[in-house]
């Protein structure tokens, strides 16, 4: 006990030396609830509320304090914190609001305090100290990239996995963590695979399984991945994993399909499995099974109690209330062999179906077979020779390849392996063998042979004569048998052959059709599910494209109409008033300004293109929107054309208009940056409702949040000037277009735009007052 207080006490004052630095250096909080004097319960109306009331008295422009600026630095970032959600939830979650919340939080607290002690967090030393907060029983299940690529990947073709991805600060975690471990439990149980990622170690891995969040659930099969986005119970995610798997692993058998289904072995060249069980529905576990061996064994389910299996289960003397599984060979009258067992437990068919993947006498139709009945010699003890028959197809070579087949059962060893081998289909194999001689032509052949490489050498003989299945062939080949046992010499010729063909290998058109559909439906899963994230460029791109397509054809056909109705009026027309002659008169001069197939695209800022009209508005881009009402609308559209209709050349400017009537209190708030320029009546004003800000017109660049201001020319008694433009002297100005509109109104409104050009010369020139905003609020 003496020797251990050294290092304790060493530790001790280790920990209280680097306290005042950490006290020190960890960073003041800042609550921005606390900033605008909200509460967490607070709405968004409540919220900005009170930020335009406090933004209002700190304005560095109207508060003279020294701490104004400052102070309304802090309202700013307190308001564009909460008027986001995302950045709301992460900073009630979290206590910070940054963008690197996620799988990293843990690193964004450095110091907590707990009760009256401390501890430290495991991302300061890099040391795991609040792994006692995780859970153990995940421990045995943690992956990591490579161990993810070079093991999980390729065992997925063998069985499908449920992955969880979880992080220590991760809260709902905390909540599907019963149902979790019931659900790895049983399913590994089952045969699937279990897997959990912790994202704040394995950041790499998480974001290559395309998790952009905490919990989440994925399922692994042939190397692909699918999200789980229903609620997490034991049902739902046993279903999840069961639509996982294909589904013509298992065929229902009964009466009527069982002798076609056993039969197939000619076929498929595998042995067939029967699992006779009272469950109507076949077991996940049997398709667990089924699809781990899929290359080797064909699968069947019967259902014993249903009407119409009554004459299979009679036929192999099936027990109805126990589970049976029974394998079938070349012999379809009775079973290779059998395991009952009143639960079938994974281990016992495991040991059941491994010792039974191959028939008695499989037909070597791929290089792989080949290499799995035919070993490559690894040492003198371990030799593994193979009787292969070379024979044909049809009627005529029956009764060779059953003699063969029946010497094969009799004299079945751990160091035989007996093949046959169809010589048309793998011509370049049997002559390799054979050496093309005379005498096996159109009759069959048995060659003994070792593979002594992966390269393909191999030594081997040949019986002398053609194989007929006579009992002298028999006593010949078993005489040879007993030699090779204690004379490996006897396989004296050697010769490579190449790899053999694949026999059972889809055509190209069908391969080509299913690798279509599995691209489709890659395609579909990630454009709705699971990687969003990752698309949302090529959307925005692709309604993008489709938006400015249809936009363009659109307002070319506004504007052809237009044209069409701004002709001339005819001889009954022009004895009409003077009004409808001044309007007509202005009509010309219009169309004299503006070619008749030319116009100014102008389009509404609206809450569907507001974010990529002005929010992500490119570097160096500006957007000059148009302030008017739905009685305002027509004068001012065509003014306002007229005097921008010169700088339409610029691709960096973009030209909008606003209804005041919708939103009036964006307008509004923007404006509150501008007081200098547009001074806004406080709200017990009389005329507080009816300010017009009809004419008004706003450069907004978005990318630097800032705008400028052209305030509307009045005349008469209203006054006014250019707002941030400097000042014109308008009262200097004689009205140019004073026939153009009998209507006072008419002209008084289209006065409103008045030396609207020179304003737009400055803007480009950038001599103009800028108004610059902590960020830019929603257009609701």
């Amino acid at each position: 006990r003496t020797m251990e207080r050294p290092p304790s006490c060493l530790l001790l004052l280790l920990l209280l030396l680097l306290l005042p630095a950490l006290a020190a250096a960890a960073p003041g909080e800042f609550d921005p609830y606390r900033v605008l004097g909200v509460g967490r319960s607070s709405s968004q109306a409540d919220i900005k509320k009170a930020y335009k009331r406090l933004a209002r008295e700190w304005h560095p422009d109207k508060n003279k304090d020294p701490g104004a600026e400052d102070k309304f630095i802090q309202i700013s970032k307190a308001y564009e914190i909460l008027s986001n959600e995302e950045k709301r939830a992460n900073f009630d979650r979290y206590g910070d609001a940054g963008e690197s919340q996620g799988f990293s939080q843990q690193q964004h607290r450095q110091f907590h305090r707990f009760h009256d002690g401390f501890y430290f967090d495991e991302s300061f030393f890099h040391f795991p100290f609040n792994s006692e907060r995780r859970d153990t029983s995940d421990e045995k299940y943690l992956l990591h990239f490579s161990h993810y690529i070079s093991e999980i990947v390729p065992d997925s073709f063998k069985k499908p996995y449920l992955i969880k991805i979880t992080s220590d600060w991760c809260f709902s975690c905390i909540h599907i963590e019963p149902v979790w471990k019931e659900v790895a439990q049983e399913l590994e149980a089952l045969g699937a695979g279990i897997g959990v990622v912790h994202a704040g170690y394995e950041r790499r891995l998480a974001h290559h399984l395309g998790a952009h969040s905490t919990p989440t659930l994925l399922g692994l099969i042939n190397g692909k991945i699918t999200f789980f986005h229903n609620a997490v119970v034991r049902e739902n995610l046993r279903q999840f994993v069961e639509n996982l798997l294909p589904g013509n692993l298992v065929e229902k058998i009964t009466d009527k399909n069982y002798i076609s289904f056993l039969s197939d072995w000619r076929k498929d060249n595998k042995p067939h499995v029967l699992l006779f069980d009272h469950m109507p529905v076949v077991p996940l576990l049997y398709k667990l099974t089924a699809f781990a061996y899929r290359d080797h064994l064909s699968f069947g389910y019967v259902y014993v109690g249903l009407r119409g299996t009554e004459q299979l289960s009679s036929q192999y003397n099936i027990n109805v209330y126990t589970p049976t599984m029974m394998i079938f060979k070349e012999h379809i009258d009775r079973p290779a062999d059998v395991v009952q067992a009143r639960e079938m437990k994974k281990q016992l068919i495991d040991d059941f179906l491994s010792q039974n993947k191959f028939l008695m006498v499989a037909r070597l139709t791929s290089q792989r077979l080949f290499q799995e009945l035919c070993p490559v010699k690894k040492s003198h003890r371990q030799r593994k020779h193979c009787v292969v028959l070379f024979t044909g197809e049809g009627e005529k070579f029956a009764e060779a390849y059953e003699s063969f087949l029946t010497f094969a059962v009799a004299n079945t060893k751990d160091t035989l392996k007996f093949v046959h081998v169809y010589s048309d289909r793998q011509p370049e194999f049997a002559d390799a063998l054979l050496m093309d001689e005379e005498k096996y032509r159109g009759r069959s052949a048995v060659v003994i042979l070792e593979r002594r490489n992966n390269a393909g050498k191999i030594a081997y003989k040949a019986l002398e004569e053609a194989w007929q299945g006579s009992k002298e062939d028999n006593f010949i080949l078993l005489d040879l048998l007993d030699q090779l046992r204690t004379d490996p010499g006897l396989l004296s010729s050697e010769t490579v052959v190449a790899d053999l063909n694949d026999e059972l290998a889809p055509m190209f058109l069908i391969r080509w059709f299913y690798s279509t559909l599995d691209y489709i439906s890659d395609c579909w899963d990630s454009l709705f599910h699971s990687n969003w994230r990752e698309m949302m460029p090529l959307l925005s791109l692709l309604f993008s494209a489709l938006f400015i397509l249809f936009g363009t054809v659109i307002v070319q056909a506004f504007s052809d109409s237009s044209d069409t109705r701004d002709t001339p009026p005819s001889g009954k027309e022009e004895t009409a008033a003077k009004t409808e002659k001044n309007d007509a008169s202005f009509s010309k001069e219009s169309n004299s300004r503006i070619p008749k197939k030319g116009f100014v695209e102008v389009t509404e800022l609206t809450d569907i293109n507001y974010t990529s009209n002005l929010v992500r508005l490119r570097p160096g881009h500006m957007n000059v929107v148009l302030i008017l009402s739905n009685s305002t609308k027509t004068p001012l559209l065509q003014k306002f054309a007229l005097e921008v209709y010169t700088f339409t050349g610029s691709s960096s400017l973009h030209f909008s208009f606003l209804s005041l009537d919708k939103h009036r209190e964006w307008l509004e708030y923007l404006l509150e940056f501008a007081q200098d320029a547009a001074p806004i009546p406080n709200q017990y004003d009389k005329h507080f409702l009816e300010r017009d800000y009809t004419g008004y017109v706003l450069a907004l660049n978005g990318h630097k949040k800032y705008f400028c201001l052209f305030k509307p020319h009045r005349s008469g008694d209203e006054g006014g000037t250019l707002g941030s433009c400097k000042d014109y002297d308008a009262s200097q100005h004689a009205e140019a277009r004073g026939k153009s509109s009998s209507s006072p109104g008419s002209r008084s409104i289209k006065n409103k735009l008045h030396k609207l050009s020179f304003w737009m010369e400055r803007l480009l020139e950038g001599s103009l007052q800028r108004f610059y905003i902590p960020s830019w609020p929603a257009l609701d």
